[in-house]
């Protein structure tokens, strides 16, 4: 009876050596004991799980969790979670939430609101449904290190509801022209006013004083194509997780071809300090944002600290409402002497916060925030053009009157395209610290952005941001012309892929433009944009004000980023190539701690050329940029 047990047992005892033999297991053990008895670890069996873990398998993607979460304005957004088996176990990876695509306007009339968080709601719906259904399926199994072989897929299902979605259209489209045609043949009594009524538009277009490019139509986003954008960024942070290193290194790596660059350079921050309303009883329309950009040869930690000695400045001179300083009384004043008389001033309700994370308030005239602006930094010590820099997002797409035909600067004051060009030469030669104006014209005035460019190119950046949203449809019509400008600002949303980022700035590079990663109106407090920012080697970051925790959190991650590229000594000066290349080409010396708005001979060729040649660009698949 016993040997029959002995034969019945050893055969498994056999299958069981074979398996362990065929997997290397008792070399395996005995190289690590023999490797772990000299040095005796404290945790001996933590010790045996590393020397193990590295002939695991790599961990594939299991599952993917889309969910309906908040953004920084309270709107619904998409966050997407990574799930991988790991060791044989499932466990949770990482996870993103994704930025608002939508602006947000101000004083939206109540059905227009409606409408915009009905859309917004069905696309963040059906994006969750894309996560948890289809894209869930589609993805299982695979590495989440195959960044390319992810997005490849994502843009190719991106592609498939895009053509169902034209052809439900074409569908819709069609079923209304045939009940068109039925309702036709019956005749109404109400055709014949209906024809008076629509002649009087008519007269009232005539009154255009001059012609003008009409505004070209909205791009349309397709619903739920935040899963796209949202799904590439999650993998991208499972991979770096997975790989044990930042995502902006990881990001830098995909650049490079998996090499790892020796040294990486922080993007220089516009920092928004005012954002300027548009409503009554102030005047000013043209500037939407007034940022302040530090110096390059100070750390970022410093330009902060700088810039918010700046804020506190301004702060404390406009405290009291209704009693602060026009401009250039301002400019006299001196700390506790800043609020005596003076004209009652626009600039006004300094507590409230904008969603961009910095102070709202109201002005009369187009200097009067630049204005401000010099007297807060002289008060602290610092002279704008030598310590600190201006930028201003004009957002002049938001002032034209089309019945005119010309842009509405002030409340009743209005500026024909070219009158623009003249006003921003003078403002310049007025205020030399401004070094960037974003989106100065609308982009439809390609003729004045020409203009511009040739007036104003030695003196500022001349940058893109609404008026660059029609690069994505390069790849559809390769004559779309945009405007030429010194750079553009990319936003991470919609369908735009990790991969299309990384290509897009690739062929910035390229043709040496300057590239600006922009956060959204709507943003979360995901702070992977920073990441991104690093490590496609971005020339400038635009995250909104120091207030707010989604914009806050984002400044903290940048700062981080500084503190551990030093800690590694992997940390390049912002921009030296650039201050260099001034230096040699400028007889006067520029001062050490200058970031130097670009001379005309010493212009790098997106300055001193056409900039954004579409025809030159060839864009990744699906790609979007805004």
């Amino acid at each position: 009876q016993e040997q029959p047990q002995r034969r019945r047992l050893r055969g498994p005892r056999q299958e069981a050596a074979e398996y362990y033999r065929g997997h290397q297991v008792p070399q395996r053990m005995e190289e690590a004991l023999n490797a772990l008895f000299p040095r005796r670890p404290a945790d001996l069996y933590g010790e045996l799980a590393n020397y193990f873990s590295k002939f695991s398998k790599a961990p594939v993607i299991c599952k993917l969790v889309g969910r309906k979460v908040l953004d920084g304005v309270g709107q619904p957004t998409l966050e997407v979670e990574i799930y991988c088996t790991v060791k044989n176990y499932e466990k949770r990876i990482c996870s993103t939430v994704m930025s608002s695509h939508s602006q947000i306007p101000e004083n939206p009339l109540p059905e227009t609101a409606e409408a915009d968080e009905k859309e917004r709601n069905d696309s963040v719906n059906t994006a969750v449904e894309w996560v948890n259904e289809s894209l869930n399926t589609m993805l299982r199994d695979l590495k989440p290190t195959d960044q390319c072989k992810v997005d490849k897929m994502l843009g190719e299902y991106f592609t498939k509801q895009v053509e169902q979605k034209k052809e439900i259209q074409k569908q819709e489209e069609e079923d209304g022209e045939a009940t068109l045609a039925l309702t036709s043949c019956t005749p109404s009594a109400t055709a014949l006013p209906g024809g008076k009524k629509a002649a009087k538009p008519g007269k009232k277009v005539a009154v255009a004083e001059r012609a003008i490019p009409p505004a070209e139509p909205v791009e349309s986003v397709l619903c739920g194509s935040l899963a796209i954008g949202g799904t590439s960024l999650a993998i991208a942070k499972a991979g770096a997780t997975i790989s044990h290193i930042p995502l902006y290194l990881y990001i830098a790596r995909l650049k490079h071809d998996q090499d790892s660059p020796k040294e990486m350079t922080l993007p220089l921050p516009m920092v928004t300090l005012l954002n300027c309303e548009k409503i009554s009883p102030a005047k000013l329309k043209l500037v939407k944002e007034v940022m302040l950009i530090p110096p390059v040869q100070l750390s970022l930690k410093q330009g902060i600290e700088r810039v918010l000695d700046i804020q506190k400045e301004i702060m404390r001179l406009l405290e009291p409402p209704g009693k602060a300083q026009s401009g250039p009384q301002l400019a006299d004043s001196k700390k506790g002497k800043a609020h005596n008389a003076g004209k009652k001033a626009p600039l006004r309700a300094l507590k409230r916060i904008s969603h961009l994370g910095c102070l709202i308030t109201g002005c009369d005239s187009l200097e009067q925030p630049l204005l401000l602006m010099q007297t807060a930094c002289n008060n602290v010590g610092l002279e704008l053009g030598t310590d600190m820099y201006l930028a201003i997002n004009c957002a002049a797409h938001e002032l034209m009157d089309y019945v005119k035909g010309k842009y509405e600067i002030l409340t009743g004051m209005f500026k024909s395209p070219d009158e623009m060009v003249d006003m921003y030469v003078e403002l310049l030669n007025k205020f030399p610290f401004i070094i960037a104006l974003i989106d100065p014209l609308r982009k439809e005035d390609r003729q004045q952005w020409n203009n511009i460019c040739c007036a104003l190119g030695s003196k500022c950046y001349l940058v893109a941001e609404d008026a660059a949203t029609y690069i994505s449809k390069l790849k559809i019509d390769q004559n779309i012309n945009i405007p030429i400008c010194s750079g553009v600002v990319l936003k991470y949303i919609n369908q735009t892929k990790v991969s299309d980022l990384i290509e897009l700035t690739g062929l910035l590079d390229g043709q040496r433009h300057i590239t600006i990663l922009g956060s959204p109106d709507g943003e979360s407090s995901d702070d992977s944009l920073v990441d991104l920012a690093v490590g496609v080697g971005a020339r400038f970051i635009k995250l909104g004000g120091l207030s707010r925790g989604e914009r806050v959190t984002k400044y903290n991650r940048l700062l981080a980023i500084e503190e551990e590229l030093a800690k590694n000594r992997t940390l390049r000066e912002a921009n030296l190539e650039f201050i260099a290349f001034a230096e040699e080409s400028q007889p006067e010396k520029q001062p050490s701690d200058v970031l130097p708005p670009p001379k005309q001979d010493a212009l790098p060729p997106q300055l001193s050329q056409p900039a954004l040649q579409v025809r030159s660009l060839q864009l990744p698949e699906n790609s979007t940029l805004t």
